[in-house]
């Protein structure tokens, strides 16, 4: 049976993910193609990516390196075991992973997604503990609004309440720092906020409560994103960083998002010049084309568990999925595309002219705050009375029929194009915004 890939004959049967699925299939919003800076709909329409897909898509979309990479291997090698045994693409992905990470990391897990990325992280420092001799820190820290993907690891050390609030009981033994959002003091900064730095030594507050003898890590994201971005204080990273040392506790830098390139740098690690002990990936590893992610580590980290016969596995974790080939070498092609079109040092370039076009709808109705950081922007949305989420959910619908595709989290729009972005896209991807921002109820 030929397959309609415009018109689907029943929407019923996938129970979509984060998503309104009953508002959804009443209206559905379908893309069938996809190339560069913009989607196809199935009615034709041109979209422009105001979102590298999900934060994901960062040299844009259908790029012929990528595509032609994954056709040839598919053809070559379709999967192989990542269990005691091996194949060259993968390891070869691993050292070109390590030429752009922070000097100081040194080795390469791979896992299939983000939330695998974390879990996988959060066993690690564990571990990593149980190697040194130190088995009572099992305690994880984690921040109010982090997002840490949808695993039960992840949830626990996360900090949005909508992801938490219907499962029950998470993983114990964790606590939370206090998020860095200050309207009052940071409204409409651009950059880094001057004020929050602080809010780093809640830190020593915990380390008192629990004793350092019993936290494995501390896990943030540089920049949080799903929550509606929030930007770390000057000072504040560092700040963790410095506390973290002090008591030997781990710091691991969520980079989902933040890696490859949406700062302008590799990673937020290379641009707020810290080193953290493990870093997660996936998302830009291989442009959202196939699900892969990554955990970076030091060698501190990684040597602790090269210990005994030389015969014996020497952690007891990993993925069916792990390196998969295929995924491979669309993350070598994704790091070739990136470096040969100059992506990352372009975002570097064009930010500041992202940040002048953001700031322009302050004064907008509705709009309470503007932030950004790199290629990543929020608009910050007063809530309607009651109904909290509909106005920027609105937001979102009045873009999508614009043409322009934006991102609602709460009632917060948030946006961080392809680092391929020109300026005249990024002026019409505003100029949308401002256009939908001034008839919102």
């Amino acid at each position: 049976m030929a397959l309609d890939r415009n018109a689907p004959n029943d929407l019923n049967a996938f129970w979509m993910p984060f998503t309104a699925n009953r508002q959804f299939k009443k209206a559905p919003r379908m893309f069938v193609a996809a190339k560069d800076m913009h989607y196809t709909t199935s009615d034709g329409r041109q979209v422009l990516d105001g979102t590298a897909g999900l934060w994901c898509c960062n040299a844009g979309h259908c790029r012929p390196r990528i595509t032609e990479a994954i056709q040839r291997q598919a053809a070559e090698l379709d999967y192989a075991p990542a269990f005691q045994m091996g194949h060259p693409v993968a390891f070869e992905l691993a050292n070109r992973i390590i030429d752009i990470a922070p000097k100081g990391i040194e080795h390469v897990f791979y896992t299939n997604s983000g939330s695998e990325s974390v879990e996988t992280a959060l066993k690690l420092a564990i571990a990593y503990h149980r190697a040194k001799g130190e088995p009572t820190r099992t305690r994880l820290i984690g921040r109010e609004r982090g997002y840490h993907g949808v695993n039960f690891g992840g949830i626990s050390v996360g900090g949005i309440v909508n992801n938490r609030r219907m499962f029950g009981s998470l993983l114990t033994g964790v606590d939370h720092l206090p998020h860095t959002h200050l309207p009052g003091q940071n409204a409409f900064t651009r950059g880094q906020p001057e004020h929050g730095a602080n809010l780093a030594d809640e830190l020593e507050r915990i380390v008192a409560l629990h004793g350092a003898e019993t936290i494995a890590a501390v896990i943030v994201e540089p920049v949080a994103g799903s929550t509606g971005v929030l930007i770390p204080p000057k000072g504040y990273l560092q700040r963790l960083r410095e506390l973290t040392k002090k008591h030997g506790i781990l710091l691991i830098f969520d980079e989902v998002i933040t890696g490859f390139g949406r700062l302008g740098a590799p990673f937020a690690a290379q641009y707020f010049d810290i080193l953290p002990d493990l870093m997660t990936t996936a998302k830009g590893l291989t442009n959202g084309v196939i699900p892969m992610g990554a955990v970076l580590t030091t060698a501190e980290v990684h040597d602790a568990f090269m210990n005994g016969p030389e015969h014996v596995i020497e952690l007891f974790h990993g993925y069916t999925y792990s390196g998969n080939p295929i995924a491979s070498a669309a993350g070598i092609a994704t790091l070739e595309t990136y470096k040969e079109e100059g992506l990352f040092e372009r975002a570097a370039e064009i930010a500041p002219y992202w940040e002048d076009a953001l700031h322009s709808l302050r004064g907008l109705p509705h709009v309470i705050d503007v932030r950004n950081l790199g290629l990543i922007g929020a608009v910050e949305l007063d809530p309607i009375a009651g109904e909290p989420t509909k106005r920027a959910f609105s937001a979102f619908l009045a873009a999508y029929d614009k043409n322009t595709r934006i991102r609602a989290t709460g009632d917060i729009i948030a946006m961080s194009p392809p680092l391929m972005i020109t300026r005249a896209q990024i002026d019409t991807l505003i100029g949308t915004l401002a256009e939908v921002l001034k008839k919102l109820d």
